[in-house]
C-alpha cells in the first residue's frame, strides 16, 4: 500500500478508545464517577422487586493493608453479585468487618505504647475502637479500589452497638435453652496472650520436642504384675509429668510383661519389638501377657512426687506411636481430662497464665513450662526414672495469631455444648450446597468430631459474657429478663457500658437470686471469642438490614473457614433456628507462589495488591481471580500476573478493532438484517451466541475460569485470529456504503455491545470504559444498569459453523503453506501469494462452493486441483485429503490494498479492478 497515497480513500480505523489501557490513571476517573452517581444505589434501585441473591460477606479482620488473599475473596465475590444483579436478580451487598480481639489489642499495645494491665479499661478499648476503625478506612479504600461494589456507606461492624445488641441476644438464646455452660476443661492455651483459643484459632506447624520414656514404679499390681516392675510411658511434653495421676490402657489390647535384664516393664505387645529397639535392649524375655482390661485401677508410683498414678482404661490408646501405657495429665489433656473424669482422678494444673508453674509443681516453680522441660528431665534421671531421652520433629499445635506453641491447662471456662446440638447440626450440613463438594465432608467431620466450644476468653477487647454471679452464693445468673436488659443497653451505649458501670447499675430492676434470694451481684469478666461475634452476623446483619433475607443464598470464604465462620454460624444457627443459615456455601483456596510455597515476607514471595494497582490497574488482577480455578490454591506472582497482562492487552485489542471500525456505523439505519449477512458473519454470530451460553452456564455453575478461557480463546483465535483477519480488507477498501461492509459492521456491533456484557462482572473498569464509547442515547449511562445478554436461536446455525470449520481446517494447512514459502523467501506478505489446494473429492465440493476462497485464505489467488497432484505439498497430519502448494502471485500489486492481479492494460494507476472502482465511486461523489 503507498504510503499515504490512498490513505483518504480508505474506511481507516477511527476511535478514541485509546490501545495504551493506562489503567492506574484511568480506574480512578471511573471509579470516582461511580461514586458520585452512587452506582451501587442506582442498580438496587433497577432490580428492586425481583427475587433476592443475597452473598452475606464474611468479614475481614480489621488489622493491616489488603493482601491477595482478601483480592482473591472480594473480588470472586464481586464477580457473583455483578452477574446475578445482571440476571433478574436484586443482589444487595453489605460489606463487614471483624474487629474485636486480641491481634487489635495487641497492635494497640504495641503502636500506642500501652499497658492494658494499668491503663484504664475503657480507655483502653477507646484505642482498641480507634484502631479498628481506622484500618477498616484503609481496608475499605483498598476494596473499592480493586472495583468492589457494595453498601460501603453503611457495612456491617461487629463493634457497632446494633451489632453488639443482637450478640447478646444469640447467646442468651443459647443459654437459656441450655446451651451454654461454665466447666472446668483443658482447652488450647496460648499463654503469650494468655488467653483460651477455640479450636478455630490453632494452626498445625512443624515443632522439635523432647521425646522421653519413663518408668512408673508398680505399687499394686493387682496381683497380675509384680511390686518390682514398671510400667513405661512414652511422651513429648516432659512438662506435664508434674500433673500425672494417671497411666491410659487400651482394655481390648494385648500387654505384655517383659524382662530387659535390668527391670520389669509392662508394654503393649504390639509395640515390644519397637520400645526394645528404641531402648537399646539387646535381648528380653517376655514373662506373661494380658489384657489391658486386667490392669484396671492398678496403682503405679509417680516418678518424683509423693502421689499415686492409676492405671486407668480409654479407647483413645492406640499402638500408633509410643508404648501403648499414656503418661495421663487431666489438667493437660482432653483424652485426659475425658478419662480421668470417669476415674475420679485429681485434676492438676500447675500452671498460670503466663505459662509459668506454681508452687504446686515445685521444684519448677516460676520456670516457663518449655523451659521447665530439661529440669523436669535430669530430675526424672536423677531419679533413675528416664530410660532415653532424644529430639522428635512432629507436628504442633501453634496459636495462629502470636505464632507461638500453646498448651493444654484446664481452666474453669464458659463452653457452648455442641452436643446438645451436633445431630441437628449434621442434618442441617446435608441440606446445604457445598461447592466444591468435598467441603461437605470436612465440615461435616469436624461438627462429627469436635469438641464443646469454648467461647470465653480472658481478654478485654471483645463482647463481654453478659452474666451476673450472686454475691451470696455464687451462683451464676442468666435470664431472659437480664438478656433484654444488657442487649438495650448495649444497642443504646455500646458494649463500653459493661466496663464503665458497676453491676448493680447493669441490673434490671428487682433481680434476685433465684436460688438464695440474693439482690447484690458481680459481674461476669471474661469477654466471648471473636468466632462468637462473626458466627451472629446471620442475625445481626441479616435480620438488621431491610433489603436482606434470612437465611443467605451464599458465603463464600477460604477453605480455613470450615472450622471457622462456616463454623461458628452454623452452630449459633442450629442452636436457635434448626437450621444453616446459608443455602450455598462456596470456598476457595489459599494464594501461594508459583512454586506452591504459602506467601511470607521472609521468603520475598509477597504480592502486594496495591502495588500491582498503581503498576498495571485492578483490572489485572480482576482477570487473574477469573483464570484461576479457585477451588485449589492460587499461584501468583509478578510472573503470573504479567500473563494475566498480556491476557488483558490482547482482549482490549480485539474491543478496540471492533469499536474502531464502527466509527461510521449507525444502528438505526445501517443495521443489516440477518438474512443478508454472510456466510462468515453468521459463523461469527454463531459463534458469540454460542460463547454466551457457554460463559452464562460457567458462571452459573461458578466456574469463572471457564469463563475467562473461553471468552479469551474467542476473542483471540475466533475473532481475532480468523474473523477480523479476513475481514480487514472488506472493512478497509470497500466503498464506505457497501452492503457487505455494512453487514459486517452489523455484526462487529452484535458482537462489541454483546461482549462487554460478558465482560462486565469480572473487568468492572474496562467494560465502563468500552461502555462509553458504544452507548446508545437511550441506554443507561453505566453498563452495571444493563442486563445479561441472552441467546438468540436466531443465531444457531449448526450446519453452517460444521461446513466453515472444515474450510478452517484447511485454512490451517494454508497458514502452514505460507509460513514455509515466507521462509523460503518465495513470499513476504501472504498476499503475494497464489495457492494451488490439491484436494479430494469431499473437499473440492466444499472448495468450490465457497465464494472468494482467495478473500478467505488471504492470499491473491487461489486454484483449486485434484488430490492427484500432492506430491511436494504441504501437508497436516489431521487434516486428511488437503495438500497445499504456493507460488508468488502473477500480476502487479494493487498500491491500495495489496492484492497481486493482472492490471488491466495500459493502466498507468497501478489498482486492482476493485480498487479503481472504488476510488472512481469517490472522486465522483
Amino acid at each position: 500500500m503507498g504510503k499515504g497515497k490512498y490513505d483518504d480513500t480508505l474506511n481507516l480505523p477511527r476511535t478514541t478508545f485509546p490501545m495504551r489501557a493506562n489503567l492506574p490513571a484511568r480506574e480512578p476517573e471511573i471509579l470516582k464517577n461511580w461514586e458520585e452517581t452512587d452506582i451501587y444505589a442506582r442498580v438496587q434501585e433497577k432490580n428492586q422487586g425481583r427475587p433476592k441473591f443475597i452473598l452475606h460477606d464474611g468479614p475481614p479482620y480489621a488489622n493491616g493493608d489488603i493482601h491477595l488473599g482478601h483480592t482473591l475473596n472480594k473480588v470472586l465475590k464481586d464477580i457473583i453479585i455483578k452477574f446475578h444483579s445482571m440476571t433478574g436478580f436484586d443482589t444487595p451487598y453489605i460489606p463487614g468487618w471483624d474487629t474485636h480481639g486480641l491481634p487489635i489489642e495487641q497492635q494497640a499495645i504495641k503502636m500506642m505504647g500501652l499497658d492494658r494491665n494499668k491503663t484504664d479499661v475503657v480507655k483502653f478499648r477507646q484505642h482498641c475502637r480507634d484502631y479498628a476503625l481506622k484500618y477498616i478506612d484503609i481496608q475499605k479504600k483498598g476494596f473499592k479500589r480493586l472495583g468492589v461494589r457494595g453498601k460501603w456507606d453503611n457495612p456491617y461492624i461487629t463493634l457497632k452497638p446494633e451489632f453488639e445488641a443482637i450478640q447478646i441476644k444469640v447467646f442468651g438464646e443459647m443459654a437459656l435453652k441450655g446451651y451454654i455452660y461454665k466447666g472446668l476443661k483443658p482447652v488450647y492455651w496460648c499463654y503469650d496472650c494468655e488467653t483460651a483459643l477455640a479450636e478455630a484459632e490453632i494452626e498445625y506447624n512443624d515443632k522439635s520436642s523432647p521425646s522421653i520414656y519413663v518408668r512408673f514404679p508398680v505399687k499394686d499390681g493387682k496381683g497380675i504384675i509384680p511390686e518390682d516392675a514398671f510400667v513405661i510411658i512414652w511422651t513429648t511434653t516432659p512438662w506435664t509429668i508434674p500433673a500425672n495421676t494417671g497411666i491410659a490402657l487400651n482394655p481390648k489390647l494385648d500387654y505384655v510383661l517383659a524382662d530387659a535384664g535390668e527391670g520389669k516393664y509392662v508394654m503393649a505387645r504390639g509395640l515390644l519389638e519397637k520400645v526394645a529397639e528404641e531402648l537399646g535392649w539387646d535381648s528380653y524375655e517376655i514373662i506373661r501377657g494380658f489384657k489391658g482390661a486386667e490392669l484396671e485401677r492398678a496403682v503405679c508410683r509417680h516418678p518424683f512426687y509423693e502421689r499415686d498414678s492409676l492405671v486407668v482404661l480409654g479407647e483413645h490408646v492406640t499402638l500408633e506411636a509410643g508404648t501403648g501405657c499414656v503418661h495421663t495429665a487431666p489438667g493437660h489433656g482432653e483424652d485426659d481430662f475425658f478419662v480421668g473424669k470417669e476415674y475420679g482422678l485429681e485434676v492438676i494444673s500447675p500452671v498460670d497464665n503466663s505459662g509459668r508453674f506454681t508452687e504446686e509443681a515445685a521444684p519448677f516453680t516460676g520456670m516457663q513450662v518449655n523451659d521447665a522441660n530439661k529440669a523436669i528431665i535430669e530430675l526424672l534421671e536423677a531419679e533413675g526414672m528416664l530410660l532415653k531421652t532424644s529430639r522428635v520433629d512432629h507436628q504442633y499445635p501453634f496459636c495462629w495469631r502470636c505464632q507461638h506453641p500453646i498448651i493444654y491447662r484446664a481452666t474453669e471456662q464458659w463452653f457452648a455444648s455442641i452436643d446438645s446440638f451436633r445431630q441437628a447440626a449434621l442434618e442441617a450440613i446435608d441440606k446445604v450446597e457445598w461447592i466444591p463438594f468435598w467441603g461437605r465432608d470436612r465440615i461435616y467431620n469436624m461438627v462429627k468430631d469436635r469438641g464443646d466450644w469454648c467461647i470465653s476468653r480472658q481478654r478485654t477487647w471483645g463482647v463481654p459474657i453478659p452474666i451476673f454471679y450472686c454475691e451470696q452464693c455464687n451462683k451464676p445468673i442468666i435470664t431472659q429478663g437480664t438478656i433484654d436488659h444488657i442487649s438495650k443497653l448495649f444497642g443504646e451505649f455500646g458494649s463500653d457500658v459493661w466496663f464503665a458501670r458497676k453491676a448493680e447499675d447493669l441490673i434490671p430492676a428487682g433481680l434476685e437470686c433465684a436460688d438464695c434470694g440474693g439482690k447484690t451481684f458481680r459481674k461476669e469478666t471474661d469477654i466471648m471469642d471473636v468466632w462468637f461475634d462473626s458466627g451472629s452476623s446471620h442475625m445481626a446483619v441479616l435480620e438488621t438490614y431491610e433489603e436482606l433475607e434470612w437465611p443467605a443464598d451464599m458465603y463464600l470464604e477460604g477453605s480455613d473457614q470450615h472450622r471457622g465462620w462456616f463454623n461458628s454460624s452454623l452452630s449459633t444457627a442450629v442452636a436457635i433456628r434448626g437450621t444453616a443459615p446459608y443455602r450455598k456455601v462456596l470456598t476457595h483456596g489459599f494464594t501461594v507462589d508459583e512454586q506452591g510455597r504459602k506467601m511470607s515476607k521472609s521468603m520475598g514471595n509477597v504480592v502486594d495488591p496495591l502495588k500491582m494497582i498503581d503498576q498495571m490497574g485492578a483490572d489485572i488482577l480482576r482477570l487473574w481471580v477469573s483464570s484461576a480455578d479457585y477451588r485449589n490454591d492460587v499461584s501468583v506472582s509478578n510472573n503470573i500476573i504479567k500473563q494475566s497482562a498480556e491476557a488483558y492487552r490482547k482482549i482490549r485489542n480485539t474491543c478496540r478493532f471492533m469499536l474502531s471500525n464502527l466509527f461510521d456505523f449507525d444502528p438505526q439505519t445501517d443495521t443489516v438484517a440477518y438474512e443478508k449477512l454472510t456466510d462468515l458473519d453468521k459463523w461469527a454470530l454463531h459463534k458469540m451466541d454460542k460463547l454466551i451460553r457457554r460463559v452464562t452456564q460457567a458462571y452459573r455453575q461458578y466456574e469463572f475460569h471457564v469463563a475467562f478461557h473461553s471468552v479469551h480463546n474467542f476473542c483471540t483465535i475466533e475473532l481475532s485470529n480468523i474473523y477480523f483477519d479476513i475481514l480487514k480488507d472488506k472493512l478497509y477498501c470497500s466503498l464506505p456504503d457497501d452492503p457487505e461492509r455494512k453487514a459486517a459492521q452489523t455484526v462487529l456491533f452484535e458482537l462489541i455491545n454483546k461482549l462487554v456484557l460478558i465482560l462486565t462482572p469480572v473487568l468492572a473498569f474496562t467494560s465502563e470504559e468500552i461502555w462509553s464509547h458504544i452507548r446508545q442515547e437511550d441506554q443507561p449511562d453505566s453498563v452495571q444498569l444493563m442486563e445479561w445478554p441472552l441467546p438468540n436461536d436466531e443465531y444457531v446455525n449448526t450446519e453452517l459453523e460444521q461446513r466453515l470449520d472444515k474450510l478452517l481446517q484447511v485454512r490451517e494447512v494454508v497458514t502452514k503453506a505460507l509460513e514455509e514459502a515466507r521462509v523460503a523467501k518465495v513470499i513476504g506478505h501472504s498476499l503475494g501469494a497464489s495457492v494451488t489446494i490439491y484436494a479430494s473429492e469431499e473437499w473440492i465440493k466444499l472448495l468450490e462452493s465457497t465464494p472468494d476462497p482467495a478473500r478467505f485464505f488471504i492470499v491473491s489467488a487461489v486454484q483449486i486441483a485434484a488430490a492427484d497432484g500432492f506430491d511436494g505439498t504441504v501437508k497436516l497430519e489431521h487434516v486428511d485429503g488437503i495438500g497445499v502448494k504456493v507460488q508468488a502471485a502473477a500480476g502487479e500489486k494493487c498500491e491500495r490494498c495489496w492484492i497481486i492481479e493482472e492490471m488491466p492494460a495500459g493502466d498507468e494507476i497501478a489498482l486492482c479492478q476493485r480498487c479503481s472502482d472504488v476510488v472512481a465511486r469517490l472522486n465522483k461523489s
